[in-house]
């Protein structure tokens, strides 16, 4: 009896220990596991933190076509965070999201590559014209990228016959026009969305994007204000449809081309932006009219006008190149050169019309022949044949007779054609635009300016005259 009593104790005894070796070793497995759950909790939330979340941005366009013009603009406020220039003075890189939710489009920026050749040389005009200029796009080709590196856009002036003080007058033409920039991004009072069109390129030109240091933020809200527009009208880039809109929204496109193959090329992302641009190059090739032009109204009609025309062409030379599936690209171009071709007259001048019995308008010899060469390449019989009729006849005096519009194009086809005419039309108008430019790097209005929209509108077009040596990559007529 003692035995059992005495071995119930030490029984109870045991089962008491055994209590609290289980009762510890639950504790420090529970503080263990606490222990490992706190460490995959870290490392998911580092990973979350280190992976980039797209931002998500949504439009609703209103039911109208009209445009709302009383309608505030809320702009985009973002974040910007520097990181040291890439070496040769290139393009500084930034990392800009959105931190509000905005009606307009907001840029999300990932980290440039620094390599800013941007591949093999890739000319403007057909495969067997590689080297040919005039407006090299594909993927930002070495020949349009040279621009974004300061070290080889100076050589490359400096090769092509341009001059430090083209560079320097540049530079002052963009911050006269970052001055002149409204808040909501756009610039001009009247139409709006081609001047903006107009001073985008000109930032394009130099390659400052919106990832740049001391333009970013003007290119960034230029684009924005492009982007809105066109969602606000289904894809059409006009301010008011009562004006000859249909030059905006081509100058406006031709804008969003370019800027959409830089913001591929850099890696960094528009919301918005691919979609306006696929509507409106769609817009472009679906409105072209029976005889292959464009008019001052889209839709129908047969009436020819080589000026309205020759942006549309442009415009879709920038879209061919950024190489998005556009249904009949090539066939909307093909026709619309034949109506160029249609206008040309024995003398190789082009006129607006067939049925104009004029001896050639320079300005629209200049912009057809600038067409023919970014389609065609520079050696193409009709592009030629302008050629010869602009070297006979085209002058530039700043004091006397300078048309920038004329010149706007004269200047790349030149630079195209290369060789002696290149030469002598680059020293006839070189330092002329350089010495005329007014101290706050706008440009006066020349005798013989005809057209002309105001001082933005100048300044503009004599920006992308100086950028002829280094926006695109130029022949050399060899």
């Amino acid at each position: 009896m003692d035995r059992h009593v005495k071995s119930s104790k030490e029984v109870l005894a045991w089962i008491a220990a055994q209590r609290r070796v289980t009762s510890i070793s639950s504790v420090i497995i529970a503080l263990l596991l606490m222990f490992l759950i706190g460490i995959l909790l870290y490392l998911v939330n580092l990973s979350i933190l280190e992976k980039e979340i797209p931002q998500q941005v949504t439009y609703i366009a209103p039911p109208s076509d009209e445009i709302d013009d009383d309608a505030s603009q809320k702009k985009a406020q973002i974040q910007i965070a520097r990181r040291p220039t890439p070496p040769g003075g290139g393009v500084p890189s930034k990392i800009i999201s959105a931190i509000t939710i905005s009606p307009i489009a907001a840029p999300t920026m990932v980290e440039p590559t620094l390599d800013q050749s941007f591949g093999i040389d890739e000319g403007f005009g057909n495969d067997t014209e590689k080297g040919f200029g005039g407006g090299d796009f594909g993927t930002v080709p070495g020949g349009a990228g040279k621009r974004c590196n300061t070290d080889d856009r100076l050589a490359r002036l400096a090769t092509t016959g341009g001059s430090p003080q083209c560079e320097t007058a540049v530079i002052n033409a963009l911050r006269y026009l970052k001055k002149k920039q409204h808040k909501e991004g756009f610039w001009g009072e009247e139409h709006r969305c081609g001047i903006t069109g107009l001073a985008l390129l000109a930032y394009l030109g130099h390659c400052e994007t919106p990832v740049s240091e001391e333009f970013g933020e003007v290119v960034f809200n230029a684009i924005v204000y492009l982007i809105d527009r066109a969602m606000k009208n289904r894809g059409r880039i006009f301010d008011d449809r009562k004006g000859p809109w249909c030059y905006e929204h081509a100058i406006a496109t031709y804008a969003l081309c370019e800027s959409y193959l830089f913001s591929r090329s850099f890696g960094y992302q528009v919301p918005n932006l691919k979609k306006v641009v696929q509507e409106a190059v769609q817009w472009i090739i679906d409105s072209q009219n029976t005889v292959g032009s464009w008019d001052y109204r889209y839709g129908g009609g047969g009436r020819y006008d080589t000026s309205i025309t020759a942006w549309h062409l442009q415009a879709l030379k920038a879209a061919k190149s950024i190489r998005l599936k556009l249904p009949k690209l090539e066939d909307t171009v093909s026709r619309g050169l034949q109506s160029l071709i249609d206008a040309q007259l024995p003398s190789g001048g082009i006129g607006y019309d067939p049925n104009r019995k004029d001896e050639g308008n320079l300005p629209l010899t200049g912009a057809g022949v600038l067409c023919l060469q970014q389609h065609h390449g520079r050696r193409d019989f009709d592009a030629r044949q302008g050629i010869g009729h602009i070297a006979k006849n085209s002058r530039f005096n700043f004091k006397k007779n300078a048309n920038f519009y004329e010149h706007y194009y004269v200047s790349q086809t030149a630079i195209n054609e290369g060789g002696a005419f290149w030469k002598s039309y680059n020293k006839m108008f070189r330092d002329q635009m350089v010495t005329n430019q007014n101290e706050d790097g706008s440009w006066p209005n020349p005798p013989g300016n005809k057209h002309s929209a105001g001082t933005v509108y100048n300044t503009a077009l004599a920006t992308l005259m100086l950028e002829v040596y280094y926006r695109y990559l130029p022949g050399t007529g060899k």
